[in-house]
């Protein structure tokens, strides 16, 4: 059986979500259950001089108040460990934890954070990301040097880490080149904002705790609580029910153990939700800022002979995950074209800001716009189209990519082909309206990720995976995998997922991961079942185990489909003797070879594994009266290898173009002078809707890809949202005449650059 032959995908947490029956973490209560509130700095930067919690100790109903005092004093995060679970001595921005309450109900909770008297002096606040890294600046984390850091990490001041990629000499294929143009674009931090807000419960039972909790990763929220609280790994328990959303604003480590350490010192179930202003300013996930400055040199023919960069990626008071994301920009500013002398370089700096983290494709976005925004203009300034010009530049298969990788087949020619044909690219189109193109890439990554299946007698499947399912589908197509394998139906899988205690290793819903090694290790796990049923037929059948084809919940002799036994009898069978179970681990595949480049600061993102290429094409209308741009169609063309799961693939699409809608046109955080968010909100932060969503048209390049996912798969969840962007601000730009240079490009911003650019005129 093909994988395409299988009946149409099946959700198997469907009926539960479109019924309203399917509980989500914040729907649990267990018995005795007290509420969780933090008291937060609500300043950006200050010393603490006193916080005494003596009174709302005192209150009645007040089970457990905690702060750094009661936990223990160590540092944590990831390659940087520069945080702590509770602010200490000093606080670094408005959403960090001071303390946390947990108490009867959620009213005597607010009267205890209230209770808090918290004193400080205020510091000087570090928010432009020029002047954090000018000599002489106030520094975030004065003692960064005495923190533990691991791995190729160069850091100075408030430069937490910095990535550079140098390949053959720019500085001398710039001066020989015809035309050199430079652009700087300033991309707005913004948000991932899930439908659901995070919510969190912990309940010990003797020395071991179970924690319900609405995390994209549920091994590394185990692994925090393990660190910060120093427990174990056997003695914490990470269950996720239905999670709403995440877009990486999930991933990590974030709450689990202040909840786990409240639930321990009041000795009852503690629960925490936030509210939606609590979901804008504390996690440390958020998307980050950035300055772009980018220059290249170009013949008059059009080839590209060299690309400059300096990049600046606001990091926020600290680091998360965001420590490979400088050399992840300097990769997308790089972008998919072939580029013979090249130099990057980007800096994370340290700011008074909401930590910046893993949201979809982190840094694409935004590095994609800039880049795909200055090719336009480079394409110009020779009198050259736009499309044109990335055909002669964009990479291809057997092409030497930007950084020395050379690419096994790709398709990203053909996505360019397909979406520009797909939008009729040269069609003349009404006053006030234009199409804008950008192509992107995006890698895939290879991470360690189990499975565990076991056929029953009844002939049903249990696949027991460290998956996690955050809304994309991505855990459902398992269920298809093992049913190809198998020659059964999707209903016949029956799905064990989101427990730390049942379920082996996995790198959770991150990095596009999901399909690509847990469907491997599924692949697999399923397989070794199949072989055993294939054994058991063959003796049945009187044939080679060889011959025998597994497919309609059938087994059969190839050729002969008559002769045949139900796979259900020969499960019966094995049940009175040798089980029908599978284990696998998917092996993490070595990135390819790089030649003739050097990278600073390399934290393995500069060799891409089966990299994923796209095409977009937005037709955009706009109103030059009041700025405001109106997305109307998008065409778009994906290289994600082989497509499984038709129905999800298109999902992800769908959901990534309008992501990128909203990162283009209204998504964007503002800031005070005081360092604090100014629209931590759904009412003042503009998220697109279904009344914004324009027609999406989608075609796929499917290449078969070997060494990465099953059946020849890659990732996909994060490509479509990165080149959107970038195509909605090519056709602004060729709509009006006029180039936004910042991002969102709100209507205020598109009209500013409209009357600036009238202004100019009439002088």
């Amino acid at each position: 059986m093909a994988i395409t032959d299988l009946p149409e995908f099946i959700r198997a947490d469907g009926p539960d979500k479109v019924t309203g029956s399917g509980r989500y973490t914040a729907d649990m209560t267990l018995t005795g259950q007290l509420v969780a509130k933090f008291k937060y700095a609500e300043v950006s930067h200050a010393r603490i001089t006193n916080l005494d919690v003596s009174a709302a100790r005192a209150i009645p109903g007040v089970f457990a108040v905690l702060t750094a005092d009661d936990v223990p004093d160590l540092r944590y995060t990831p390659v940087i460990a520069d945080r702590t679970l509770f602010a200490r001595d000093v606080v670094r921005f408005e959403g960090e934890v001071v303390a946390a309450v947990a108490a009867i109900s959620a009213a005597i909770a607010e009267q205890a954070i209230d209770a808090i008297v918290f004193e400080y002096e205020a510091l000087p606040i570090v928010t432009d990301l020029e002047a954090a890294v000018a000599d002489g600046s106030t520094l975030v984390h004065p003692d960064l040097d005495s923190y533990v850091i691991t791995g190729d990490t160069p850091h100075e001041g408030n430069v937490a880490t910095h990535s550079s990629i140098e390949m053959g000499d720019a500085e001398a294929a710039m001066a020989s080149a015809d035309v050199v143009i430079s652009s700087r674009y300033v991309a707005d931090a913004s948000h991932a904002a899930p439908i659901e807000p995070r919510a969190i419960i912990a309940q010990w039972e003797g020395d071991k705790v179970t924690i319900w909790t609405s995390t994209q990763v549920p091994y590394d929220a185990r692994d925090g609580v393990c660190e910060t609280l120093q427990l174990p790994s056997n003695k914490v328990r990470i269950i996720v029910p239905h999670l709403g959303g995440g877009f990486g604003g999930k991933c990590g480590f974030h709450f689990e153990a202040h909840i786990a350490a409240l639930a321990k010192a009041a000795k009852r179930p503690v629960k925490l939700v936030f509210s939606r202003w609590e979901e804008f300013v504390a996690p440390d996930r958020r998307r980050e800022g950035m300055i772009i400055d980018v220059t290249t040199g170009v013949m008059h023919d059009g080839t590209i002979v060299a690309r400059t960069g300096a990049l600046l990626l606001d990091n926020g008071a600290y680091s998360a995950d965001a420590t490979f994301f400088p050399q992840a920009a300097a990769m997308h500013v790089a972008g998919p074209y072939k580029i013979p002398n090249i130099k990057i370089d980007s800096r994370l700096v340290y700011t008074n800001h909401q930590p910046s983290g893993s949201v979809r494709a982190p840094t694409a976005p935004q590095g994609c716009w800039a880049v795909e925004s200055h090719t336009d203009e480079v394409a110009a300034a020779i009198s050259m189209d736009p499309l044109d010009f990335r055909r002669k530049n964009i990479v291809h298969t057997g092409a030497i990519g930007p950084v020395g990788q050379t690419y096994d087949e790709i398709g990203l020619d053909q996505c360019l082909e397909l979406a520009t044909k797909s939008a009729g690219w040269g069609n003349e189109l009404p006053d006030g309206e234009a199409l804008g193109i950008a192509v992107g890439w995006w890698p895939s990554f290879a991470a360690s990720a189990g499975a565990f299946a076991k056929m029953h007698g009844d002939g049903k499947v249990q696949l027991i995976t460290g998956a996690n399912e955050c809304g994309t589908g991505s855990v459902m197509t398992l269920r298809m995998i093992a049913a190809d394998e198998l020659g059964l139906d999707q209903t016949d899988i029956e799905l064990v997922y989101q427990d730390t205690a049942a379920a082996p290793v996995g790198p959770g819903a991150t990095g596009s991961q999901t399909l690509l090694n847990h469907g491997r290790a599924v692949e697999t796990a399923s397989r070794q079942i199949a072989d055993q049923l294939k054994e058991l037929a063959a003796v049945h059948l009187e044939a080679n185990a060889d011959d025998i084809v597994l497919s309609g919940g059938m087994a059969s002799v190839a050729g002969t489909p008559t002769v045949s036994v139900p796979i259900v009898e020969l499960a019966a069978e094995a049940a009175e003797g040798d089980l029908l179970l599978g284990s696998a681990s998917a092996p993490v595949h070595d990135s390819p070879e790089l030649f003739g480049s050097t990278c600073l600061g390399d934290q393995d993102f500069a060799s891409w594994l089966a990299p994923q290429f796209s095409c977009h094409v937005a037709r955009v209308r706009v109103d030059k009266d009041t700025g405001v741009a109106r997305v109307l169609q998008v065409h778009t063309a994906h290289d994600s290898g082989t497509i499984i799961n038709p129905v999800a693939a298109h999902g992800q699409i769908e959901g990534g173009v309008l992501m990128g809608i909203g990162q283009a046109l209204t998504e964007g955080t503002q800031y005070g002078e005081d360092g604090r968010q100014q629209n931590a909100g759904l009412l003042e932060y503009k998220l697109q809707t279904i009344a914004d969503a324009p027609s999406i048209h989608t075609q796929f390049v499917e290449i078969f890809t070997p060494n990465a996912g099953p059946k020849g798969a890659k990732g996909l969840a994060e490509a479509p949202n990165v080149a959107t962007a970038g195509a909605i601000s090519n056709a602004v730009a060729r709509a009006t005449g006029v180039r936004v240079r910042q991002m969102p490009m709100t209507a205020e911003r598109v009209w500013d650059a409209l009357t600036t650019s009238a202004r100019e005129d009439d002088s």
